[in-house]
């Protein structure tokens, strides 16, 4: 199994600061799965982290690619509230979407990518400001297709959406 131990860290800030997310690989073992492409270097500190992923405060806790199993911790503060005092659902739809996602990228060769073509998200109940974390599995891929399911949990456990989501496979073109 190949996992990430906490420590992946996210500085906020303006466009102009560094921002960075880091992951020690605590694996004693050599995965099938390469670390190569667009995740794996963010993941790496090789490249720099896309500014959804730093808004949100995206920080992988746990990954097993050959599971298809990934937890991810977001942070959620005031700026994500709607009208009436609670987490606005778009940022928990690109939260979950920021799950799933990754749960099928960390499966594919280094050639390839899966952008998402289908999130259906059920809102559960109201979040607060605070850590949420993601888990997400992939439920089937195949050959120009995955699907994956989620949820996100409040920092006391509540279940506060589910997810299903579709993304389709293609070579890389970046």
């Amino acid at each position: 199994m190949d996992r990430l131990e906490r420590g992946v860290c996210s500085t906020r800030g303006s466009m102009a600061q560094a921002r960075r997310l880091c992951a020690v690989s605590t694996a004693g073992e050599q995965s099938s799965v390469a670390r190569e492409g667009p995740f794996w270097d963010v993941m790496e500190g090789r490249r720099e982290p896309p500014p959804s992923a730093v808004l949100l405060g995206f920080r992988l806790v746990d990954i097993d690619p050959e599971a298809g199993t990934i937890e991810v911790a977001f942070t959620a503060t005031e700026q994500f509230l709607n009208p009436a005092g609670h987490i606005q659902g778009g940022f928990l739809a690109a939260m979950l979407d920021d799950t799933l996602g990754p749960a099928l990228v960390a499966t594919l060769p280094s050639g390839q990518w899966a952008p998402t073509i289908d999130l259906q998200v059920q809102f559960l109940a109201p979040g607060l400001p605070g850590e949420f974390r993601g888990h997400g599995r992939v439920v089937r891929r195949g050959r120009d297709i995955g699907f994956m399911a989620g949820e996100l949990r409040s920092a006391d456990g509540t279940v506060v959406a589910t997810a299903t989501a579709s993304a389709i496979i293609r070579q890389r073109r970046f």
